[in-house]
């Protein structure tokens, strides 16, 4: 695979050093990919990682939408926050290489066809969904006195995104990605990770991953949930 931005490199190889470590010992669980001599991963497993900061925007809408009601207008400025890493990472890049590069060749291949039908309709809801989201966080910027309804409105919109994305990341996990990488050989993999990067490039410039995982991290600080400690049950 071409030499990807040293930042993610350096991310992907403190993240499989487990696996590694594993691997080394014999154990290799069904299904798992093993890094190359190079440390880099498939384009699949990428995408999962894209997923982890998927699910931690649905963590701070979870907050947020707890808080929302009695707060003052900073949660809004969060939830807005939250809302254009969704437009600009999730739904303008992530999304993208699965409507252009996964869904098409799984369709061509006759798998998973009904699953691809159905993530393509949840994408273009939930776009729907972030415009409503942003659209409510413009509009609601009058203070503790803002309408209630409003305020409930926009909460109904981050439970609703949350509703739908957390089983939809789970079953591209564990049943659509699984399948996808198994069309492919070591050397099909590598030119499509190369594309991958490509567009990641193209789509989100010299941010990319590195830099929406970081405002999401900034998001998280805003709210308080930044500590992982916090949500050990006691």
């Amino acid at each position: 695979m071409g030499h990807r931005d040293d930042g993610r490199r350096a991310f992907l190889k403190q993240t499989t050093a487990a696996s590694l470590a594993l691997l080394a010992g014999g154990a290799n669980p069904a299904g798992a990919a093993a890094p190359d001599k190079n440390g880099d991963v498939p384009p699949t497993e990428d995408l999962m990682r894209e997923h982890g900061v998927l699910r931690r925007i649905l963590l701070v809408y979870e907050e947020a939408a707890r808080r929302l009601p009695s707060s003052d207008d900073t949660v809004l400025d969060v939830i807005a926050g939250a809302a254009n890493v969704v437009h600009r990472f999730v739904e303008g890049y992530h999304e993208k290489l699965e409507e252009q590069f996964v869904f098409p060749t799984l369709e061509k291949a006759g798998k998973l066809i009904e699953l691809t039908t159905v993530l393509r309709v949840q994408h273009g809801a939930g776009r729907k969904v972030t415009d409503a989201i942003l659209q409510g966080t413009k509009g609601g910027k009058t203070g503790k006195a803002a309408g209630t309804d409003q305020r409930q409105a926009l909460v109904n919109h981050m439970q609703s995104f949350v509703r739908m994305y957390a089983p939809h990341a789970a079953w591209e996990d564990t049943e659509l990605f699984p399948i996808y990488r198994g069309l492919f050989n070591k050397a099909e993999l590598d030119r499509l990770g190369d594309q991958f990067e490509g567009q990641e490039h193209k789509l989100l410039g010299g941010g990319g991953f590195e830099g929406s995982l970081r405002d999401v991290a900034d998001l998280e600080k805003a709210l308080g949930i930044h500590d992982l400690a916090q949500f050990t049950p006691r």
